[in-house]
């Protein structure tokens, strides 16, 4: 299969590059800045949204289009913040589709970030996919974004929007963040511990989307999540125990208000996600409990 991806130098754009390049896929990458010493079955070309429009030829014989590109969320969220995380978004993916509507010869299909803060706050109710969206900026962020690629459906190309948890892996996203504060000892539970944390483990989240590309699924929205859901106090003991370091302190919720001002929500916040549409197309997980998980990747 040939694919065109971008957001491939981010934490979870480089694991999925090197499993779709050892699944025997060419790739061609989509980047604001050249790359280097890349694999023969790599190609690249120049994307920098709103300003820079991506060449016609990177969807050249193209089977699938993959856009994960897109700021942090992971920062506090000031008025320039928000705005950098919603144009970053939606102007990127307008970019791709509307790229793709002046080629006559279009990929089949368009896996498209997206992410669980679709669903909000929720409190202990189990969501799927076909769970209504919740409020807050998240929230309506990831509407926003859901509508700008479900776009491409009119196209004739089936659409993913890949609504992710928090990836855990020791070289990126969360986790990376949390470890040099358990490993001394430090670590805790976040406010009262009693929110739920949909997670799933960093070689499950690559499995997924290899496994959606070879499923000939409808269109429609999927949740990348582990089956098993914890509350935020079961994961601070479980890493802790993991490490063989307490994890018995408190983040109070002010402090973390006062530290990150609106995105404390992302940290406070409930979501009790369950991957149906992944676990019903047949995909297994190879890390479907949270300990086991945190050992394959810590020790």
């Amino acid at each position: 299969m040939r694919i065109t991806l971008s957001g491939a130098t981010g934490f979870l754009g480089r694991h999925l590059v090197k499993r779709l390049l050892s699944d025997g896929h060419v790739i061609t990458l989509l980047t604001r800045r050249p790359l280097t010493g890349l694999s023969p079955r790599i190609e690249t070309y120049l994307w920098n949204p709103p300003r820079l429009n991506p060449p016609p030829e990177a969807f050249d014989n193209a089977d699938a289009l993959i856009h994960l590109a897109g700021e942090s969320v992971n920062q506090r969220w000031t008025t320039e913040a928000k705005r950098r995380l919603i144009t970053s978004r939606l102007d990127s993916t307008r970019s791709l589709v509307q790229a793709l509507s002046s080629r006559s010869k279009r990929p089949g299909i368009f896996l498209s970030s997206s992410a669980i803060g679709f669903y909000g706050d929720r409190g202990d109710e189990l969501l799927s996919e076909t769970s209504a969206a919740g409020t807050g900026f998240l929230a309506d962020l990831s509407i926003d974004w859901e509508k700008e690629a479900n776009l491409a459906r009119s196209l004739g190309i089936r659409v993913y929007c890949l609504r992710t948890g928090v990836v855990l892996g020791r070289d990126g996203g969360a986790m990376a963040s949390m470890l040099p504060v358990f490993r001394l000892g430090i670590g805790g539970k976040l406010g009262a511990g009693q929110q739920w944390m949909s997670w799933i483990h960093i070689d499950d989240w690559v499995g997924s989307v290899a496994h959606i590309l070879n499923q000939d699924l409808p269109s429609g929205s999927l949740n990348l999540t582990a089956p098993n859901p914890v509350r935020n106090v079961e994961f601070t003991e479980s890493l802790g125990k993991v490490l063989h370091r307490p994890a018995f302190l408190t983040v109070p919720e002010f402090a973390l208000k006062l530290l990150f001002g609106d995105m404390s929500s992302v940290l406070l916040g409930s979501q009790r996600v369950l991957p149906e549409v992944l676990l019903h197309s047949g995909y297994h997980f190879r890390h479907p409990a949270l300990e086991s998980a945190l050992r394959s990747l810590l020790q």
